[in-house]
């Protein structure tokens, strides 16, 4: 059974950083995509970032491109989110997820970590 446990969320101030980590368990992951979503109140969970574990290609929703950096640790089974130059509007519960290269959605998803970026 795949597990997916995301941590480093908290608060920060506008223009601060943080650092969220994915830990992945339950089967390898050689063939599959790892992702971060966030869904903020009142809002639809919206894509954020994502990464082939094999190649470590990327891609990124255009509001964070050249903020966030999404990366993997394959010895360790992680992913991480590198979140800089924070913004209100990033105040979200963010989703770790991971698909199949060949699936057209993800299939597990972790319980979130919450980020909340003060003005």
């Amino acid at each position: 059974q795949v597990q997916l446990v995301e941590s480093g969320g908290g608060l920060v101030q506008a223009g601060g950083s943080l650092r969220l980590s994915c830990a992945a368990s339950g089967r390898t992951f050689n063939s599959y995509i790892m992702a971060w979503f966030r869904q903020a109140p009142g809002k639809e969970r919206e894509f954020v970032a994502s990464i082939t574990w094999t190649g470590g290609r990327t891609n990124y929703a255009d509001s964070v491109k050249g903020r966030f950096t999404i990366s993997r640790d394959n010895a360790k089974n992680t992913v991480s989110l590198q979140m800089n130059s924070l913004k209100p509007e990033d105040t979200a519960l963010y989703y770790c997820a991971v698909r199949r290269l060949v699936a057209n959605k993800y299939d597990y998803w972790g319980q979130g970590t919450q980020v909340t970026v003060s003005s």
